[in-house]
């Protein structure tokens, strides 16, 4: 169970520490792209032994910033997923540390039953128990041809005194 007292304690007495995610193996920088966009593929926040991940959007984009599997909405859910998880192994952890999930269709009538069985399957595949919470929305997405964008917060604790995950 979290200490919110621990946690407040920290948050008014230390600084927060922060610093951008990245996993250039999943994922090149939005700023790279042919038209630079201004965000980090996620920050990562440590307040004295709680770590938060705040990952961007992250959508079915390839290490060289190409949108990939056009038209295919299976296919481009399970690149977003996959690059959600490279993104979490960067900061050593995994889907167990995510607390949240916002999870933005183009087409929510067309695509939404695709979605939640692309999205059970692997959920089941990952072993999630509990599962995170998660919120559905219709929206224009940055890129035409991109028909599904997911950002998600991932907590977990470390080593006070390394800043390593605790086992």
């Amino acid at each position: 169970m979290i200490d919110f007292t621990e946690i407040l304690e920290t948050i008014a007495h230390k600084p927060i520490e922060k610093r951008a995610m990245t996993n250039h193996g999943v994922l090149n920088e939005a700023y790279a792209y042919a038209k630079p966009s201004s965000f980090s593929r996620g920050m990562r926040i440590d307040l004295n032994g709680l770590t938060i991940l705040l990952i961007s959007g992250t959508a079915s984009i390839d290490e060289h910033g190409k949108s990939v599997h056009i038209g295919d909405f299976r296919a481009q859910m399970r690149r977003t997923l996959d690059n959600i998880t490279g993104l979490l192994a960067s900061e050593g952890c995994t889907w167990d540390d995510i607390v949240r999930t916002s999870c933005y269709l183009r087409d929510i009538d067309r695509d939404y039953e695709a979605f939640n069985e692309e999205r059970t399957s692997f959920f089941k595949e990952q072993g999630l128990d509990p599962l995170p919470a998660s919120t559905g929305i219709e929206a224009k997405l940055c890129r035409p041809e991109l028909l599904v964008e997911i950002e998600a917060i991932a907590m977990f604790r470390t080593d006070k005194t390394t800043g390593n995950r605790e086992q």
